[in-house]
């Protein structure tokens, strides 16, 4: 997508500011290069920038990428772009961690359209994929590396920015229906306007599959854990004034899913097998924010309020007969965020801009275990606070070479204060058809509430910290039809959170906590190369294909698990696509998607074999409103691993229509 207007330039800036972080462009059409360095992007800077003046390594998944891959789950999409892998322990539903370059999932910050979820009550505190659907969303940003001095804590391995759509006229919407394999479902449809002064949608989206086993039925799996999982969003936003404008929108996401578990009857004590567990998960996100714009529009000031709540809760029907309490639930975990911002853009002088901001955070937890209670009381009610500062600067120096600049400062109630900081450039030459791009980031990650506060917590815990660094190149030819690019970027982590066993090793802290405690006491680094190269054939063939060599270590001295393989990082991985559009509205998509050996556990005993998935899909185009399309997913029937004896889908075949009005 291109902004060949200074109008729709204008109304993307004043989205992105108001916190939508939208694009907004003149329709585009599949032959459109969706890699221009023209192309508008926001995760970089918190601000819309082309990516002529990014120095950070930004993907972008289109609203093309996204319609023609039929995905229906975020994590599917997100395992098409350099640098990023994933592991689900099941089928649609379960526990699913994205890894980028290595880094663990919870050092990933996940924003959806401005507001950063995560989930307090978690662990690791972190952002389970498990029931995101496509919906609505019409864009992806993947920004990589350490890029805490913006998003603040988790984002030391990158940022994944998500974008629901806008309406483009006064009224219109669309509806999204498909059925296949596994008696799955899935539905999806929006409605909304805009007009000079207001604009507003809504939108509502539901999946439902009998699924597959939870434990790997080549192992003798035989129940298929069910999930349905239903949802909505809305927006609205209003110009009080030609400067003044207030923006409200909120999201909402509830899931009931069965799962495979451990002492299960008849599974043996203690093992993984068949069993009668289920969970259900509540989440909802709201956002109200007022953004004022100076007169001569160099200066946009936002001030937002920010509430997300996430509610899970585990069940298990034997636990009375298996562990002496009358509860049937094994887990309820209830995390809070309530955040205040502000946030100020400046053009200071033409090609120089600031971003600058200040944050304050308050997250909470509840949780407990009711089915284990009856040895006593072990319920975790608590809270921490953040308070932050951040500011970055943006200048072409000369024509081409942009440089970009930032630091930030946090304050924590525990822990104390933190900063972080900064600096990129990205350099366009050659009758801007290449551009050398080279940044370096610092990130962090505050101790979970979990950590801190559980019966294993431990309140002198210091944040985790990463440096990491990239360079690369990027080159169009053939006016653009060619698009070749290579990255390499390098990460060390340090005051690494771990659980630390005093069942094996003695310590002083062993006193208070004598099956084991939280401290900082592990490193990792992680190094590679990503190529991604992009090709229109001919005028209805395009080729697309990515490569990533990630080398991601346990560097924790003397561990016994130092200059190990990360848990469930491939070291390769690869996506492959031919897309061709014949002149009869018929269109067809052949991917292929592989990733190498890995390994389930720190030791690296239990090896996860490569594998090669390939996916076929069509559409026709009956109308310009009106598309049917079909796909059949994992075509060779291949059987693999992301997590250890846990199942994953087989063949599998869908079909669907797509309407709009």
């Amino acid at each position: 997508m291109k902004i060949h207007d200074f109008r729709y330039a204008y109304i993307y800036a004043l989205c992105a500011f108001a916190g939508f972080n939208v694009a907004i462009a003149p329709s585009a059409s599949a032959d459109e290069n969706a890699d221009s360095f023209d192309e508008i992007v926001v995760v970089a800077n918190r601000a819309p920038e082309p990516l002529s003046k990014i120095g950070n390594s930004v993907t972008v998944l289109s609203d093309v990428a996204i319609r023609e891959s039929q995905a229906t789950i975020v994590s599917d999409l997100l395992v098409q772009a350099p640098g990023v892998t994933f592991a689900r322990t099941g089928g649609v539903g379960q526990p699913t961690s994205i890894f980028i370059r290595g880094a663990e999932s919870d050092q990933t910050v996940v924003v959806i359209d401005g507001v950063q979820l995560n989930d307090p009550s978690t662990t690791g505190g972190g952002f389970n994929f498990a029931n995101l659907l496509t919906g609505d969303i019409s864009r992806i940003e993947i920004l990589r590396g350490a890029q805490s001095t913006l998003y603040g804590s988790q984002a030391m391995g990158g940022v994944i920015n998500i974008v629901t759509g806008e309406p483009v006229g006064p009224l219109g919407g669309g509806v999204t229906a498909e059925g296949g394999a596994h008696d799955t479902g899935y539905a999806a449809a929006n409605v909304g306007g805009k007009t000079q002064g207001l604009l507003w949608r809504l939108s509502g989206n539901w999946y439902g599959t009998s699924g597959i086993p939870g434990f790997d039925a080549r192992l003798g799996g035989k129940r298929a854990d069910a999930s349905q999982i239903g949802g909505g969003s809305g927006q609205l936003r209003y110009n009080l004034t030609p400067d003044l404008s207030v923006d409200v929108r909120g999201y909402y996401t509830q899931a009931r899913t069965d799962f495979a578990g451990y002492d299960n009857p008849p599974s043996p004590f203690f093992m993984f097998g068949d069993g009668k567990e289920y969970g259900k998960t509540n989440q909802a996100l709201g956002y109200a924010g007022f953004t004022l714009r100076s007169p001569d529009r160099a200066l946009t000031n936002r001030v937002a309020f920010q509430y997300t709540n996430t509610e899970t809760r585990n069940f298990d029907p034997d636990a009375p007969a298996n562990y002496g309490s009358p509860s049937t639930e094994t887990f309820y975990g209830i995390g809070r965020n309530q955040r205040e911002e502000y946030q100020g853009t400046w053009e200071l002088a033409p090609h120089f801009e600031a971003v600058f901001g200040a944050l304050h955070e308050r997250s909470t937890i509840q949780t407990d275990s009711p089915a284990f209670d009856y040895a006593g009381p072990m319920p975790l009610d608590n809270y921490a606070t953040i308070d932050s500062g951040y500011a970055q600067l943006q200048s072409e120096v000369i024509a081409g070479l942009t440089l970009t600049t930032g630091g930030r400062y946090d304050r924590h109630n525990v822990y104390g204060g933190h900063p972080t900081g900064q600096v990129s450039a990205a350099w366009t030459f050659n009758n801007s058809h290449t551009i050398l791009r080279a940044s370096f980031g610092q990130g962090f990650k505050t101790p979970s509430l979990y950590q801190l506060y559980s019966n294993y917590g431990n309140i002198a815990l210091q944040p985790e910290l990463a440096n990491s660094w990239d360079v690369g190149v990027e080159h169009h030819a053939w006016d653009g039809r060619l698009q070749l690019s290579a990255t390499y970027f390098s990460a060390s982590s340090r005051d690494l959170i771990e659980f630390f066993d005093c069942t094996t090793t003695p310590s002083p802290l062993c006193v208070k906590d004598p099956f084991g405690y939280y401290t900082n006491i592990a490193r990792a680094s992680s190094r590679g190369v990503e190529f991604q190269a992009g090709l229109k054939a001919a005028d209805r063939l395009t080729l697309s294909a990515n490569f990533t060599l990630t080398d991601a270590q346990d560097r924790s001295a003397g561990s016994a698990t130092f200059g190990n393989q990360l848990p469930r990082r491939p070291k390769t991985a690869a996506n492959a696509s031919a897309s061709y559009r014949w002149p009869s509205r018929f269109s067809a998509v052949v991917s292929a998607r592989y990733a190498g050996r890995s390994f389930d556990d720190a030791a690296n005993q239990i090896a996860l074999g490569g594998y090669v998935l390939v996916d076929a899909k069509i559409s026709y185009t009956l109308s310009d409103r009106l598309e049917l399309y079909g796909r059949v997913e994992n075509a060779t029937d291949k059987h693999y691993e992301t997590a250890y004896q846990y199942g994953t889908f087989g063949r599998g075949g869908f079909a669907g229509v797509r309407a709009t009005f």
